[in-house]
């Protein structure tokens, strides 16, 4: 087993089928078919059910990913921070979900400190890669939130990955829409006045059965949905199709003058808990804590 075996599972688990996979790795078809067959001889599994549909994880590929992810983030983190050109560089990397407060906190370490040199990161990603972002040493802070409905599975996993949560601010819940929709700037509404208008939700699916929403309201049934994985398109199909989307209500003044969005309160309540995790034991490094410093100035609790 070596490295670009676990990567080859990766990017063929993400892929619709082994030709798609062998384009984006730049092998060819049967060399990476060969190769992951080798793999599973050496382990004694099979990773891939191989059909004429294509290929899916089976339960045992399923949970050997989850394996290979954690060892191919963590070779990649010592390939950048030791063989890497720029290894005599500052780094730094926080992963987030879509808080322009964890973005503003970002440019702040950044104008504090004024490192000479340095290469650092902002991944803003879905719930599950913020968590194996910090997990995996990816990421030394990871900000997520949580809402009623998904609360018990996010603290589940952070038990599982061995990382620690805290709290920053609680949010009610709120609908975004576009300035021109009929609702904008009333104080409230329901989602049952919302019902002929069409739900746009960030979609967080992922290999791993699960669903993780950064979104309140998860669990309720809407008569309209569209789900998207890109941020631009929710807004676009905000736009064009008078559709909302659910949140925080924490817009800046760039969202609501670029994009033309506004907030509006929702009369029902699932408000979001809003906080940073780290490792459990881990030692963040000087970014790493003032960034904690940065993030404690909007502290609510």
């Amino acid at each position: 087993m070596n490295i670009n075996q676990l990567k080859y599972v990766l990017e063929t688990a993400a892929s619709s089928s082994m030709r798609e996979a062998s384009s984006k790795l730049y092998v060819s078809q049967p060399a990476l078919s060969a190769s992951i067959h080798e793999l599973e001889e050496e382990l004694g599994i099979l990773i891939f059910e191989r059909t004429n549909k294509g290929i899916s994880l089976t339960d045992a590929g399923r949970e050997f990913l989850s394996y290979a992810k954690n060892a191919v983030g963590q070779y990649e983190v010592l390939e950048q921070r030791y063989l890497s050109k720029d290894s005599d560089k500052e780094r730094f990397s926080v992963s987030t979900q879509h808080y322009n407060f964890a973005i503003k906190a970002f440019t702040d370490v950044i104008m504090e400190i004024k490192p000479d040199k340095y290469i650092f990161y902002v991944h803003e990603t879905k719930t599950k890669e913020v968590l194996e972002d910090v997990k995996n040493m990816k990421s030394e802070v990871g900000i997520v939130s949580f809402s009623g409905s998904n609360e018990v599975l996010i603290k589940k996993l952070l038990r599982d990955y061995q990382l620690e949560f805290t709290p920053i601010m609680k949010r009610d819940t709120y609908v975004y829409v576009w300035k021109d929709h009929p609702i904008a700037g009333i104080n409230e509404v329901s989602i049952e006045e919302m019902k002929d208008y069409p739900c746009i939700s960030f979609d967080q699916s992922n290999d791993s059965n699960f669903y993780i929403t950064e979104e309140a309201m998860a669990d309720r049934n809407f008569d309209k949905m569209i789900r998207t994985d890109d941020r631009a398109t929710t807004m676009e199909l905000i736009a064009e199709l008078n559709g909302y989307s659910i949140g925080s209500g924490m817009l800046s003044e760039a969202d609501a003058i670029l994009q033309g969005l506004t907030a509006v309160k929702l009369k029902e309540e699932d408000p979001l808990t809003i906080g940073y995790i780290t490792r459990k034991g881990s030692t963040l490094s000087a970014y790493g804590r003032k960034y904690l410093d940065e993030l404690m100035k909007y502290k609510e609790f």
